[in-house]
């Protein structure tokens, strides 16, 4: 089964979200930074790569928010999970994103994120 991590970044009080491009898989849809784990990878190891690749930081990873798997039509599974990002050095740089954006957690249910990031959001916003 696929892997996936995502990063939660919070800096006075916002927690940063990236905007998919159109050529993208989901495109223009709202997601948390992160991505596939490669092999014999940890979740906070992964994160701590994606982050270097997609935002131009050293993170250091936290602690797990939360994991489960999900299944988008006609797909295999994938289990997802989302880690607090206790920490990072570096400017953060968008290299990947259409956009990023800082937003406070009750304005997150607003945009219009992947799918799969439904029950994450549900917990973390308290609307689950």
């Amino acid at each position: 089964m696929t892997a996936v991590v995502a990063g939660v970044l919070e800096r006075d009080g916002k927690i940063l979200i990236g905007r998919r491009r159109a050529d993208q898989a989901h495109p223009l849809k709202w997601e948390f930074p992160g991505g596939k784990l490669e092999a014999a990878e940890s979740p906070q190891a992964a994160l701590e790569r994606e982050l270097g690749e997609e935002l131009g930081i050293e993170a250091t990873a936290g602690e797990e928010l939360m994991r489960y798997e999900f299944t988008y039509p006609g797909k295999q599974p994938i289990l997802l999970i989302f880690v607090a990002v206790a920490s990072w050095r570096g400017e953060v740089q968008n290299r990947i994103f259409e956009t990023i954006a800082w937003e406070r957690p009750e304005a997150l249910p607003g945009y219009d994120f992947l799918e799969g990031d439904a029950r994450f959001l549900g917990a973390f916003t308290g609307r689950e």
